[in-house]
């Protein structure tokens, strides 16, 4: 079993389809993944399942790639109990996820933003535009840009896992100008889809974060690192303008004031 946990797992699932079918049950989406190279037991290790569970999903792995039985499964290690009350973060980490908490305040108003607003007309494309002023500077210029030019920097920028995240980041930003530009030409419809691709694309991104690569980068963070990282979060922060976020609050909360608010689903 050994070999195959240093195998990249998109060989593996393209091998073994079986393998993909099982991840999914898990909801780990390797089939789904942009990138794919990661190794097995990087995969596992990012995901920490208890160890009962890690041991279960790998027998199912394993009789996916050898039906004969033939592969041993290594013993997991004892893992601690996930504590209580749901993931705990660190400061520096739990600042970031709190950032989310805006980011989807705003995800969960657009579809029913672009389903009753007129994007090709100035009024409905007025809006629209202080949703895009709010993307580009709350959530990319301010929170991607600390993950970005900071956080990702404690770890391999080479690492399948970052550089899902970093590919998001970019796919999001492609999104957003392509919104822009079909305000521009007063084409609402064009808009709306773009506006609906960059929701379903950071509603998932956050969710991959949240529960699996922030808990994992707390895992591997010394408390030296940890402590560099509130510091250097709270630099990044004093370098941001106050009445910009003050802003960006405020376009959240009047399309909120507008459309009623909403949960992320």
């Amino acid at each position: 079993m050994h070999k195959y946990l240093e195998q990249n797992i998109k060989d593996i699932i393209a091998r073994y389809p079986g393998v993909g079918k099982i991840l999914n049950e898990y909801k780990i989406g390797c089939t789904a993944c942009a990138a794919g190279t990661c190794r097995l037991k990087d995969i596992v290790e990012i995901h920490n399942l208890p160890g009962p569970e890690e041991e279960k999903l790998m027998g199912r792995i394993a009789l996916a790639i050898s039906p004969d039985g033939a592969l041993m499964v290594p013993k997991s290690p004892g893992k601690a109990a996930a504590p209580a009350g749901g993931l705990k973060y660190s400061p520096p980490l739990k600042r970031l996820v709190d950032e989310h908490v805006l980011i989807k305040r705003l995800l969960a108003l657009l579809p029913r933003f672009v389903a009753g607003t007129d994007l090709g007309s100035e009024e409905g494309a007025g809006l629209a535009r202080g949703g895009l002023k709010f993307i580009r500077t709350y959530a990319d210029k301010y929170h991607h840009a600390k993950e970005e030019e900071i956080l990702f920097k404690y770890f391999d920028g080479g690492l399948d896992v970052i550089q899902v995240m970093l590919l998001d980041h970019v796919t999001g930003r492609g999104h957003v100008k392509a919104a822009d530009e079909a305000l521009a030409a007063g084409d609402g419809a064009a808009a709306a889809k773009q506006f609906l691709a960059y929701r379903e694309l950071l509603a998932e991104h956050i969710k991959k974060e949240d529960e699996i690569l922030y808990p994992w980068m707390d895992r591997n963070l010394t408390m030296k690192q940890v402590g560099e990282l509130s510091g250097r979060f709270d630099e990044a922060d004093e370098k941001f303008a106050p009445e910009l976020i003050a802003e960006c609050e405020a376009v959240v909360t009047g399309l909120e004031k507008l459309l009623g608010a909403a949960e992320l689903t």
